[in-house]
């Protein structure tokens, strides 16, 4: 199970619902560092608006790597305020730029737009750009609009503080399967806060689970003409299952969904590296 769960976690402690205050973000993710859990990216997601209270909690001797989050909060061109933070991330000896995320939605959502004004603002900063269509729906317009392009992929939207922000395991089969017969790597975010498909007591949002998008992009990877494996393994809640079909990949199949999946962003560090330990380890 290590090449599968190898840097899978990235930290988004800053979001919520843990929504870390600035400072108790940089603590959690320097003792992660120290313990360097190999399934943690150790890339902390930090959104361009709060990049200058990120830096105002680091320390002479910190090193981290960011994935930088384009955003649309404050006055200004979106690309304008990427292009900026970047800057200033190559600037501070204390930070690297490990990956860049950009929502559509920011850029004013057509793909045909939308992309080159992403691409342009992040062109030279040397690495990989992930996008995330206005709605899952739209994967297939934003694919057309990367098509040949490098170090491009996508982010697909898990779930959020509102019930219409989960997509349907029927809308993140077609976005998954869509990713692995174009070939376009993709990451994931939000709702993501237990391993196995489930219901939130709390709210009532149904969640998928980070185990299931990780079965899904296997079956994705080795079969990308038929979406209904893919669905059956979004839909599950049967941990058991999931853990068995895991655990009977080959080393090719892992390989293919890692890099499908390239990793998913995690307000808990903790919860899945527990997790995986107590469902993948009894299978």
């Amino acid at each position: 199970m290590s090449a599968l769960l190898a840097g899978l976690v990235d930290d988004a402690g800053l979001f919520p619902p843990t929504a870390l205050p600035p400072a108790g973000a940089v603590a959690r993710h320097r003792r992660d560092r120290a313990a360097a859990h190999p399934m943690h990216t150790l890339r902390l997601l930090v959104p361009v608006a709060r990049l200058a209270e990120i830096r105002a909690e680091l320390r002479p001797d910190d090193r981290l790597a960011l994935g930088l989050i384009a955003d649309a909060a404050g006055p200004g061109d979106p690309g304008e305020r990427l292009r900026a933070a970047l800057a200033t991330v190559a600037a501070d000896d204390r930070l690297e730029t490990a990956l860049i995320e950009a929502p559509l939605a920011a850029f004013g959502g057509d793909p045909a737009t939308a992309v080159p004004a992403v691409l342009a603002a992040t062109a030279g900063a040397g690495a990989p750009v992930f996008l995330e269509p206005a709605a899952p729906s739209g994967i297939g317009a934003l694919l057309a609009a990367v098509r040949g392009t490098l170090g491009v992929g996508a982010k697909l939207r898990c779930g959020g503080v509102r019930a219409e922000l989960f997509p349907s395991p029927a809308e993140a089969a077609h976005f998954v399967t869509a990713c692995a017969r174009a070939g376009v790597p993709f990451k994931a975010t939000a709702g993501l806060h237990h391993a196995v498909r489930h219901r939130d007591p709390d709210t009532g949002f149904t969640h998928h689970g980070y185990l299931n998008l990780l079965l899904a992009a296997a079956l994705a990877a080795a079969g990308p003409g038929d979406p209904a494996p893919v669905l059956r393994a979004l839909e599950t809640t049967d941990a058991e299952t999931l853990a068995r079909e895991l655990a009977a990949l080959s080393g090719p199949a892992v390989a293919a969904a890692r890099t499908l999946l390239v990793s998913y962003g995690s307000c808990s560090t903790r919860t899945p590296v527990s997790e995986a330990r107590t469902l993948l380890d009894a299978a």
